[in-house]
């Protein structure tokens, strides 16, 4: 086939274009290189020789046009992410990005065969939770006043008593930053649109997906990278809340033979599925692992501080996607081993955090936590 990879030079649209190579795939990338995810508009050295590269957004009308002619099949990746109050930038990429797609289809009668269209378990909010005494609970977003007091940990709101997390299946979506409207925005827009124009379409959440060629320059996502660059510094890693969160950590490799195999499988067309491991993990543990995987004991620094729209706990329910025949193969060792493998052949990598960080300051991502004098007052 032909197939358009958007978002091709990124973390895992690279991975999926490799693949396709691999099985004999003629393949056609578009990517605006956009700061902060890349260093700067140079084409990566690891884009093979072999892909024709349009250095473009997805925005450009002219470009995509360009790009869908001959088209048999389309990944749809591009987007735009991050913890900055970018809200306009989320829509405008991530949302009319995708249905530029899907009108350039339409409007040039373009037989496009079939689109994946990647989305985020962001979509899921704080997702599902337990309650010893009223079962299911689906809790919003923690209150600022709750974690202005160092509270971290979700509450019945019937009965006071601890939360504990479940695995989210797909069914309930409640999406509440600015960016996780737009990535179900683009879930919204690619279903209707796929099947009002007979377009097979299918929608990934993925969970945080780690590995080689994450960014080393976006200091706003990919804790991977984050957290190495501090340890190979000599710095420890700052961690948010008490660093008892958890978050699942699938492993890029994994994501791409996701991708593959919706495309390849025509029963997933018009679904759904949670891409993840299905086991999730505290953030100290995944320091503990990298620092084990650079061979040094990591003393991280749990400031107590928060950042606005960070969720407490998450993990998808993949039963859905391995109803279908796949699972993801990698564990959390696994998926920190080969990310670590590729980050010391990086050189030397500047650490970004503390500039990072102090935007976020500046913008009222990052919040303290209220004195003991502030509590009483």
């Amino acid at each position: 086939m032909k197939t358009l990879v958007t978002g091709g030079a990124g973390l895992i649209g690279s991975h999926i274009v490799e693949r396709l190579l691999e099985r004999g795939d003629e393949v056609r990338v578009v990517d605006s290189l956009s700061p902060p995810c890349h260093a700067a508009e140079i084409v990566p050295g690891w884009m093979p020789s072999d892909v024709e590269f349009i250095h473009a957004s997805v925005c450009d009308k002219e470009a995509m046009t360009r790009a869908l002619q001959g088209v048999d099949a389309v990944f749809h990746l591009a987007a735009t992410q991050g913890l900055l109050p970018e809200f306009s930038q989320f829509w405008q990429v991530n949302s009319a990005g995708t249905a530029l797609l899907y009108e350039l289809i339409v409007e040039n009668s373009l037989p496009v065969r079939k689109i994946v269209v990647s989305s985020s378990q962001a979509v899921y909010g704080e997702g599902c939770y337990r309650c010893p005494t009223h079962g299911a609970v689906y809790p919003g977003a923690r209150p600022l006043a709750q974690l202005e007091a160092g509270e971290w940990e979700h509450l019945c709101s019937q009965c006071g008593a601890r939360l504990e997390p479940q695995a989210t299946p797909e069914s309930d979506v409640r999406p509440a930053t600015m960016y996780a409207q737009s990535k179900y925005s683009q879930e919204t827009i690619g279903f209707h649109l796929g099947e009002t124009y007979r377009v097979p379409t299918v929608c990934l959440r993925y969970a945080i997906t780690q590995g080689p060629r994450q960014s080393l320059t976006n200091a706003y996502s990919g804790v991977c990278s984050l957290f190495a660059t501090r340890i190979a510094s000599g710095s420890r890693p700052v961690i948010y809340e008490d660093g008892r969160q958890t978050r699942d950590y699938v492993s890029v490799s994994d994501v791409a033979k996701a991708n593959l195999f919706v495309m390849d499988h025509p029963e997933a067309d018009f679904e759904v599925f949670n891409v993840g491991t299905g086991n999730s993990v505290t953030v100290l543990n995944l320091v503990a692992e990298i620092g084990r995987q650079l061979g040094q004991t990591v003393e991280p620094e749990v400031v107590g501080e928060f950042r606005l729209g960070d969720i407490r706990h998450f993990s998808p329910d993949v039963s859905k996607l391995a109803a279908l025949g796949w699972r993801a193969k990698d564990g959390l060792d696994e998926t920190v081993r080969r990310y670590v493998e590729w980050f010391v052949t990086q050189g030397d990598v500047p650490d970004r955090f503390p500039e990072a960080e102090a935007i976020m300051r500046r913008q009222g991502v990052i919040r303290p936590v209220a004195t003991r004098t502030e509590k009483a007052g």
